[in-house]
């Protein structure tokens, strides 16, 4: 009996010579671009920015509220690149100018060189990147050369310039409803914005879609978006670091959650061999693990172990630094400078640094030792100095805000 030969299915083999084709006009489409502008900027100046986060979103999601919020957690200084401003840019109605459409090959062009500005140097956000499957292969592409300038620069002097190359993935989340509930008041809000601009002459217009006032328009944009930008940030998921951020709840609720998402990690940010270099110094976050149990620990074998002098050095505090600690209640600091012989056994300062630990302040002890001309031989002219100790003691705490009015 033969053996029956199964083929695949006509839609799956019809996607998959749509997916190869794609990934190789990106290549053409990259190589091309690449090749010009290694030729005009030269090699070593192929110098793009340290952390790239591309920001992607549901309509009516937050992109534009939350970009500001974004680029600060992020520390960064630059405003974002707006990959639909920059295909209105005089670069680009050149070409359409000329009769050229931006296509894939224009946008790659226009953004690589946007990024290649020294201000993006540290890091940027991308508005709108990438929207089609040529774009995501592109944006793969770019990530490789970063990688391989890092490597060909490591040991020069301009490694600098080439570090370690950082991608997040960053997607605001808002189901359909929420989208096309958000998009119609936002419509509502902008007809009222503009009426009353053009009545008092005063504020800027804000941009009116169609897509804003109408339902099925709403709902229409929002299933392209599911049906291309979602599905070119999705594919970049196993690559990138990804962050799906959920933006139903309010202004407060999506900004923590943000946070979270773009907490700080050294070891997926900072160059290998600095991570190395920082190893034997342990994160804040892991020497504070356990922090309050040590301190309850210490106290309680002060008390129980050396009595006496824990009486001591409470009593210190409660008659010679709490009073000056109150009189600064509203600026929060207080400075105390001390030559109590109580203070002079180490531990005794250790005490008053873990009482005021477990009270909520925050404590630092320094010692100042200064010599003090004691006696005088008048036949030799030899200076005697005794040696004084002086605990400059500095004490922090939230501080009082007095009203003005």
């Amino acid at each position: 009996m033969p053996t029956p030969v199964t083929t695949p299915p006509l839609a799956a083999s019809g996607t998959a010579k749509a997916n190869d084709l794609e990934i190789k006009d990106a290549h053409l489409i990259f190589s091309s671009v690449w090749r010009d502008l290694e030729a005009d900027v030269g090699r070593e100046n192929l110098r793009f920015p340290k952390e790239i986060i591309l920001l992607g979103g549901a309509p009516g999601a937050g992109k534009g509220t939350n970009t500001a919020f974004i680029t600060k957690t992020r520390g960064l200084t630059c405003p974002p690149i707006v990959v639909s401003a920059l295909l209105d840019s005089p670069e680009a109605r050149a070409l359409k100018n000329a009769g050229n459409m931006v296509g894939d090959r224009e946008v790659i062009g226009l953004l690589l060189r946007q990024l290649l500005r020294p201000e993006y140097g540290d890091g940027v956000i991308l508005d709108g990147f990438p929207r089609t499957k040529v774009q995501v292969e592109c944006l793969k592409l770019l990530f490789d050369r970063m990688q391989a300038l890092r490597s060909e620069f490591y040991d020069t002097p301009l490694s600098i310039h080439f570090r370690q190359p950082t991608i997040h993935i960053m997607v605001l989340f808002v189901d359909e409803r929420e989208s096309v509930n958000r998009q119609l008041k936002r419509g509502k809000e902008t007809v009222a914005h503009n009426e009353e601009v053009r009545r008092s002459g005063i504020g800027e217009l804000r941009e009116d879609r169609p897509t804003d006032h109408d339902e099925k328009l709403a709902q229409r944009r929002y299933r392209v978006f599911k049906e291309q930008t979602w599905e070119a940030l999705q594919s970049l998921k196993e690559i990138f670091h990804y962050h799906f951020i959920n933006a139903q709840g309010s202004f407060e609720e999506v900004e923590q959650n943000i946070l979270r998402e773009l907490e700080y990690q050294s070891t997926l940010e900072l160059d290998p061999r600095t991570v190395d270099r920082l190893r034997g110094v342990p994160v804040a976050s892991e020497i504070i693990i356990g922090a309050r149990q040590q301190l309850v620990k210490r106290l309680d074998a002060y008390e129980l172990e050396q009595g006496e002098l824990f009486e001591q050095v409470v009593g210190f505090i409660e008659k010679k630094i709490m009073p000056i600690v109150k009189r600064h209640a509203i600026s929060g600091v207080a400075q105390v400078n001390a030559e109590d012989p109580v203070l002079d056994a180490p531990i005794a300062l250790a005490m008053l640094i873990d009482v005021f630990s477990e009270r909520g302040y925050h404590a630092v002890v320094d010692l100042h030792r200064i010599e003090v001309p004691e006696k005088f031989d008048v036949r030799t002219g030899q200076i005697t100095c005794r040696m004084k100790k002086v605990f400059r003691i500095q004490i922090r705490f939230p501080g009082s805000e007095i009203r003005r009015g």
